[in-house]
C-alpha cells in the first residue's frame, strides 16, 4: 500500500470522504505499516502476520514451559567399576548421575542434579564395551541429591544396594566410565504395589521490553506546503512516503539487533523510562545455539549434523524454522558451481536434501530447504549485511511474537500524530509513533548459522 493513501497535505485531499488537513487527529495505522514493501523487512512483515500477542504492561513477563518427558537422560558423574555385573544383583558401586538440565529445563553450564530418578524406575547406561547396562531401582530405595550452584556442580546418587542388575551378567573388567550417558526407560512395580513418588519441574520466567520508536516529519511552512516542486510535485506526501519506510526500518532494525534492557544501558538510574527491545540476533547468540560453517568446505554433511542437534525435540522445537539469510548467503545457496552448497547437496546422490524456491505468503520468494529432521524457509533480510552478512537467523516462529502496547483502550501500536506543531506556527508538523517489544521465548529453539 502506499503511503499517499494515508495522509493528505491539508489543501482538499481526503480518505473515505473526510478531510484529514488540520484537525489535531491520532491515526491509528497498526499493522498496516508491515504492508509497506515488505521484501525490506521480512521479520516484522512475519510477526505482524502470525505472531502478534498484545501487551498491556511496557515490561512484559511470560513463563516458558520445556516438558519434562522429552529430556530424561543423564551422565555417568563417577564411574562405577570394573567388577563383575552379574543379572540380578546390585551394581557393583553406587550410581552417581547428573544431567545438563536445570530444574526448568534450561541447558545449564554446569552439571544438574537428576531430579527425574525415583524408586521404581528402571535406568539404561551405555558401557565402555559398546553395550547398555539396565539397571531397576528398587521401590524402597533412598536416593540422595546435591544441589548445583553457580560453583559447584550437582548429582544424584543411587545407593548399589539399592539396585538390581536386569542385563545378562557382563565379565570382569568392562566399566561404565564418567560420562557415559543413560536415560531413564520406564518403571516397574509390583502387582498391589502402592504409588510411586513423583517429580515436577518448574516454569522459568522471563521479561521483555517495549521500546517506544518515533519518526517524525520535520516542520513543513505553509508556503512549502503551497508549492509545486519538480521530481514530484508534493514534497510533504513525498517526505511522509520516505518516513513511513523509514519507521517500519527501525522496528525491523530493532527486533532484529536490539539489546533489551529496561533503563539507561549504562546507568540505569539516569534515564529508568528508556526500555529497549530484545533483538533475536544478539540474544539467539547469548541463550540460543551457534553453528559454524564453511562457504568453501561446508555442504551436507555438516549442515545435516547441525540440524540433528537443532532440531532435537528435547528442546521444544517445532518442525519449521524462518531463516532470515544476508543476501551472501541466499547467493550461496542457490549457486550451481562445483563446491556450492546446491552442488553438494542436489547433487549426484540420492541421499541429499531437497531444496524447493516456491513464493511466500507475504511478498517474499523463499528458498525451502527441507531436512529429515524439520523444513529451513529460507528469506532475504537485506538488514544481515556489514558486520552480519556472513550471519542467517534461524527462527522458531512459534516462540517468538510482537508485543505492541495495549491497555485501558488505547493502542500503542504503529499510530500517527498530526500537526504536533504550536498553535502559532504557519506550518505543519507530524510524527509516527510505535510502542512495542520482541519476546523471545525457549531461546535454544532459535540458531545462528555463521558461514566464514
Amino acid at each position: 500500500m502506499s503511503a499517499l493513501d494515508v495522509l493528505s497535505t491539508g489543501t482538499g485531499g481526503a480518505v473515505g470522504g473526510i478531510a484529514l488537513g488540520n484537525d489535531r487527529r491520532l491515526y491509528n495505522f497498526g499493522e498496516r505499516v508491515a504492508e509497506l514493501a515488505p521484501q525490506h523487512s521480512p521479520f516484522f512483515v512475519y510477526l505482524s502476520k502470525v505472531a502478534k500477542k498484545a501487551t498491556d504492561d511496557p515490561v512484559f513477563k511470560f513463563l516458558e514451559q520445556r516438558h519434562q518427558w522429552q529430556r530424561r537422560n543423564f551422565e555417568v558423574t563417577t564411574p562405577v567399576s570394573s567388577d563383575v555385573w552379574t543379572k540380578g544383583s546390585a551394581a557393583p558401586d553406587d550410581l552417581v548421575l547428573s544431567c545438563g538440565y536445570d530444574s526448568s529445563g534450561k541447558v545449564a553450564a554446569y552439571e544438574q542434579e537428576c531430579n527425574f530418578i525415583l524408586p521404581g524406575q528402571v535406568i539404561a547406561i551405555s558401557d565402555d564395551d559398546g553395550g547398555v547396562r539396565q539397571v531397576k531401582i528398587k521401590s524402597d530405595a533412598t536416593i540422595a541429591t546435591q544441589a548445583a550452584t553457580s560453583s559447584a556442580d550437582g548429582y544424584t546418587t543411587v545407593p548399589a544396594a539399592d539396585t538390581i542388575v536386569l542385563s545378562d551378567t557382563l565379565a570382569a573388567g568392562v566399566a561404565v566410565a564418567d560420562g557415559n550417558k543413560g536415560q531413564v526407560v520406564g518403571s516397574a512395580w509390583a502387582e498391589g504395589s502402592q504409588a510411586p513418588d513423583g517429580w515436577e519441574d518448574s516454569l522459568s520466567n522471563s521479561e521483555g521490553y517495549c521500546q517506544i520508536f518515533k519518526t517524525a516529519c520535520n516542520m513543513f511552512s505553509g508556503t512549502a506546503m503551497a508549492t509545486r516542486y519538480r521530481g514530484v510535485g508534493d514534497e510533504f506526501k513525498r517526505t511522509w512516503t520516505e518516513k513511513l519506510m523509514e519507521h517500519k526500518m527501525d522496528l525491523e532494525q530493532g527486533f532484529l539487533f536490539g539489546i533489551g534492557s529496561a533503563g539507561d544501558l549504562s546507568d540505569p538510574a539516569v534515564d529508568s523510562s528508556t526500555r529497549y527491545t530484545h533483538g533475536i540476533v544478539p540474544y539467539t547468540e547469548g541463550n540460543g545455539k551457534v553453528y559454524n560453517f564453511s562457504y568453501a568446505s561446508s555442504g551436507y554433511d555438516a549442515f545435516l549434523d547441525a540440524m540433528e542437534d537443532f532440531f532435537a525435540l528435547e528442546s521444544g522445537n517445532s518442525g519449521n524454522k524462518l531463516v532470515l539469510a544476508s543476501r551472501k548467503i541466499i547467493t550461496y545457496l542457490n549457486k550451481l558451481g562445483g563446491g556450492s552448497f546446491m552442488n553438494n547437496t542436489v547433487g549426484a546422490s540420492q541421499y541429499k536434501l531437497d531444496i524447493n524456491t516456491i513464493p511466500g505468503s507475504f511478498g517474499h520468494q523463499v528458498t525451502m530447504v527441507n531436512t529429515i529432521f524439520g523444513n529451513l524457509h529460507f528469506v532475504a533480510e537485506p538488514l544481515l549485511r556489514g558486520p552480519w552478512e556472513d550471519y542467517a537467523v534461524c527462527v522458531d516462529m512459534k516462540n517468538v511474537a510482537y508485543r505492541p502496547l495495549v491497555g485501558n483502550g488505547n493502542s500503542r501500536d504503529t499510530f500517527i500524530e498530526t500537526n504536533i506543531q504550536g498553535n502559532d506556527e504557519d506550518g505543519r508538523r507530524d510524527q509516527i509513533i510505535t510502542e512495542a517489544g520482541l519476546e523471545i521465548s525457549l531461546p535454544e529453539t532459535h540458531a545462528i548459522l555463521k558461514f566464514s
